[in-house]
């Protein structure tokens, strides 16, 4: 047994006995929740696991069976990606109307119709009217559900638990999904006579049907969501725990779907008509908005990076474990960790911290690959390419069939912006909730979402013009060389390091808003007590009178 065997197995069994470990605390503290809640994330669990792998294939599966260009493509995802979000902002309005089970239905109901057509069908307008819409409104209402869900379904003390385990469980599914993003484009694939993959979309004939290896990914995420259709049936309704103990109170009847969807619709309208009135309310979202920047990082991970790596790295290469693996995994050890340690620092520090860490990662991409040429030889490249990406059998047969040598700043790269994102982004909604008024956390929480929509307009397009200049293709798909694909990341990091800067730049602005925001909470409480004295007069003077 070598060094690197050595320290697979320590990595390995580390890792397994840690997530026991977690798994056993989080159940050990929220043993007082209902069936129900387990059953929930084992829906949230398989969902977010098709949904990781959907995700990545979505532009790839754009241009490469619908035939659409690096630019349209790019523009297919900015307003699907925008319309997420306003489905995201109604969804929870939705949940407190028909219930957690009925909306659930609801959600797989759509997820069902985009992944069966989206594995069959080719059709730009098609592929939007019944792949897009129906994957919208499928996928928008899960985070939103399961938030509300995960409050119902503990106590006050629990709460923090049940986020803490969510977190968790979408992380693992993200990495699952990334998993089977690389397996299909591994197993569903043509090879030349030396066994290298000359076409990953290659796909198989299922029932005398013909399937690309992208659109196997969407007739994975059909039989995951089958799956799931069968964990909600064992949720019940009305089920919230209240006082310490589990209740079932009947929901009362407020009509049709469709009336509690435009009942939502238009409370939500009046919720964003009273709050944008608000001075307030817009410093909220300006402070919101610096922190895009840095944001769109993630973005261009699912909708640049798997055109990209497959373009720079070659057919068949694992961008599936570089990204959707390798970060989610890192983030699962690497948040609580680096909370324990920080708890005493302001959120401010944090973020400022934490971005220029994230954004500056990405011009490590940069640096010229001669950097890293003794890296693959060594121990670190056995870890890498043989126990962990599975690229050769022996270090002799690495040695004869290299890897390019580009995947080490890209693996650098995401390492170092994950251990900035473990800093910034927990720490980015703990402050979205320290600067919402008291009140109106719910609020200002929901329409925080507001300035993605211009960060999601952005990255789009893009992406694609990115694509179309620095890893580009002929008119006959043929990837041509791309001297330059590094400039990708470099305009990217650009765009990612505003927010360090504006964060630093605005830091008087964050600091009155503080103020401002202790203030507010001061005069609501003061109107609320005074309300209290009023209606405690109002009935003593009652008394008095009978």
């Amino acid at each position: 047994m070598n060094l690197a065997d050595i320290l697979t197995y320590s990595i390995v069994i580390g890792g397994v006995l840690a997530m026991i470990y977690i798994g056993w605390s989080y159940a050990r503290g929220l043993k007082e929740s209902p069936r129900d809640m387990w059953f929930l994330f084992l829906y949230k669990f398989i969902e977010y696991s098709a949904y990781g792998a959907i995700n990545m294939v979505i532009v790839l599966w754009l241009q490469r069976d619908c035939g659409l260009s690096d630019v349209v493509a790019g523009e297919y995802i900015a307003v699907w990606s925008m319309a997420l979000s306003v489905m995201a902002m109604i969804a929870g309005a939705l949940v407190d109307t028909i219930g957690i089970k009925k909306t659930l239905f609801i959600s797989i109901l759509f997820l069902l119709i985009s992944r069966f057509f989206s594995a069959f069908i080719t059709n730009p307008v098609l592929v939007a009217i019944l792949g897009f819409i129906p994957l919208t409104i499928g996928f928008a209402i899960v985070g939103p559900l399961v938030s509300v869900a995960i409050k119902r379904y503990t106590t006050k003390e629990g709460a923090a638990l049940g986020f803490g385990l969510f977190y968790v469980i979408m992380n693992l599914a993200y990495a699952v999904g990334g998993v089977a993003f690389d397996w299909f484009r591994n197993t569903f694939v043509a090879r030349d006579a030396a066994g290298k993959i000359i076409n990953e979309n290659f796909g198989a004939t299922i029932f005398g049907m013909h399937f690309s290896t992208y659109q196997l990914m969407f007739v994975f995420g059909f039989g995951a969501t089958i799956i799931s259709l069968l964990a909600i049936l064992l949720i019940r309704d009305g089920v919230a725990v209240k006082n310490g103990k589990v209740v079932v109170e009947p929901l009362p009847d407020r009509g049709s779907g469709m009336n509690a969807i435009k009942s939502a619709a238009k409370d939500t309208g009046t919720l964003i008509y009273n709050v944008a009135r608000e001075k307030y309310f817009w410093i909220f979202i300006g402070m919101i908005a610096l922190t895009i920047p840095v944001r769109t990082i993630f973005y261009h991970f699912h909708y640049t990076f798997p055109a990209y790596g497959i373009r720079v790295l070659g057919e068949g290469a694992k961008i599936g474990n570089i990204y959707g693996v390798l970060n989610p995994v890192l983030i699962i050890f690497l948040v609580p960790l680096v909370a324990s340690f920080t708890k005493k620092i302001s959120s401010y520090k944090m973020m400022v911290i934490g971005s220029i860490v994230s954004s500056l990662s990405c011009f490590i991409v940069l640096i010229p690959t001669e950097a890293f040429s003794s890296w693959t030889n060594s121990v670190l490249g056995e870890l890498v390419f043989l126990r962990w990406l599975g690229m050769a059998e022996t270090m002799t047969e690495l040695a004869a069939n290299p890897p390019v040598p580009e995947y080490w700043p890209l693996i650098v790269f995401i390492t170092i912006f994950t251990v900035g994102e473990a800093i910034w982004s927990p720490r980015l909604m703990q402050f979205t909730a320290e600067v919402a008024p008291k009140g109106k956390e719910g609020s200002y929480i929901a329409l925080s979402v507001l300035p993605y929509f211009a960060a999601k307009m952005i990255v789009g397009p893009m992406s694609g013009f990115l694509q179309k200049i620095y890893t580009p293709k002929d008119a006959a798909g043929n990837v041509l060389p791309a001297p330059e694909h590094y400039m990708v990341w470099f305009w990217i990091g650009a765009v990612a390091v505003l927010t360090p800067i504006g964060l630093l730049l605005f830091k008087r602005v964050f600091d009155h808003t503080q103020e401002r925001k202790e203030e507010m909470d001061r005069e609501t409480d003061e109107a609320i007590a005074r309300a209290r004295a009023a209606e405690a007069a109002k009935a003593e003077g009652e008394n008095q009178e009978g």
